[in-house]
């Protein structure tokens, strides 16, 4: 058992660290749809948009590890954590089952998609519809011209720039799971329409929106997978996401930890540097210690994803650790920062609000321990 990264996956870090230190120097967190548009392109000149996208259409074919090996690096070099997630939700969202379920025509997407020139966004939650897909009330039905799409998704990641969007939408309302389908539907088609961003408590890189449908007629050769196949591509997708996804957290937390380290160096009080009292030194080997222990098990997780062993205790075991570290840890960076840490301009509040909706994207912490419940047996 090899706990130790390869020569070639430790430059590759290297390069994707030092390319988003370069580019992303003097970036500023934006909500403006135009300069979030930008920050894109210097993400895909890093090679970031392509991570996990074959190479015949541009990108790098890299595997589950790997793509969460680079993620962690961007991560861990960037403080933008919306525009970490939203690069990660499109790859791995939307890339991942347009890629492996969709027809030439929708595979044609995926170039564009690597080069960061379409950006893709994940409609799937509904209002009614949250962990619980099976309420989806979305609805496609075929007819000579194509697939006619209605409803409203609740909350797209990425929505208000999205130039594609890979949706699911009920084609057999008497099939349960198996009457679930997938999409890829381009943005300009007639009948979509995106709502104004959404005001979030962090993630302010990632613009999310409402998405609605009304009348809009996909083309047959936008269907992903077959017809009634939306539930176990869903499921494949998740598993990419829950996987893989949070390892821009494991670079967040590593970043945080270096500046605790550092201010603990740095900061004195009663004629001493902070980080030799007690309190502080153990606030800090906890944090190193949920952090390597969270990515022990992404890691394990993600390789086993690179096995075909799509283990889904596994992957719910390293989506929560991730989850509960990157909260705890960012707890404490602001109680060691102090009132520092509860101002804007230091960064550390922001990596509080940035790490608090891990618990509920991607799936509920909730969820995670039914999905771990079950498979332990209960």
């Amino acid at each position: 058992m090899d706990f130790e990264p390869s020569p070639i996956q430790r430059e590759r870090c290297a390069e994707i660290s030092a390319a988003v230190l370069e580019r992303f120097a003097e970036h500023e967190t934006s909500t403006d749809p135009e300069q979030v548009r930008l920050a894109w392109k210097d993400a895909a000149a890093a090679g970031l948009t392509g991570l996990c996208v074959s190479q015949e259409y541009g990108g790098a074919g890299l595997r589950a590890l790997d793509t969460a090996l680079a993620l962690e690096a961007f991560g861990r070099s960037c403080t933008d954590m919306g525009l970490v997630f939203g690069v990660a939700a499109h790859l791995l969202s939307c890339a991942v089952p347009v890629q492996d379920f969709g027809t030439a025509a929708a595979k044609e997407l995926l170039a564009g998609m690597a080069a960061g020139d379409v950006v893709a966004g994940n409609a799937m939650t509904e209002d009614e519809a949250g962990s619980d897909i099976g309420r989806i009330r979305s609805t496609a039905t075929l007819t000579d011209e194509g697939y006619v799409l209605h409803g409203e998704k609740s909350f797209v990641s990425n929505g208000p720039i999205s130039d594609v969007f890979v949706t699911y939408a009920v084609t057999d309302p008497t099939a349960g799971f198996l009457g679930v389908s997938a999409f890829a539907v381009p943005r300009e088609l007639d009948g979509v329409v995106v709502g104004e961003p959404l005001r979030k408590m962090g993630l302010d890189g990632c613009l999310a929106a409402r998405v609605r449908f009304e009348g809009c007629v996909v083309p047959a050769e936008y269907l992903l997978g077959s017809e009634g196949g939306g539930g176990a591509i869903f499921q494949h997708s998740m598993a990419w996401e829950r996987g893989v996804l949070f390892a821009g957290y494991l670079g967040q937390m590593a970043r945080q930890l270096a500046e605790c380290v550092d201010h603990a160096n740095n900061r004195r009080q009663f004629g001493q540097k902070i980080g030799g009292f007690q309190a502080v030194s153990h606030k800090i080997a906890r944090m190193r210690q949920r952090l390597e222990s969270a990515r022990l098990m992404l890691y394990r997780a993600c390789w086993l994803l690179d096995q075909g062993r799509t283990d889904v205790v596994a992957i719910a075991m390293a989506k929560t650790a991730v989850s509960e570290a990157a909260i705890a840890n960012s707890l404490d960076a602001m109680q060691l920062f102090g009132s520092m840490g509860y101002l804007v301009d230091a960064g550390i509040e922001g990596q509080l609000r940035d790490s608090l909706p891990t618990t509920i994207f991607s799936g509920t912490t909730e969820i995670q321990m039914e999905l771990i419940a079950r498979g332990t047996g209960l």
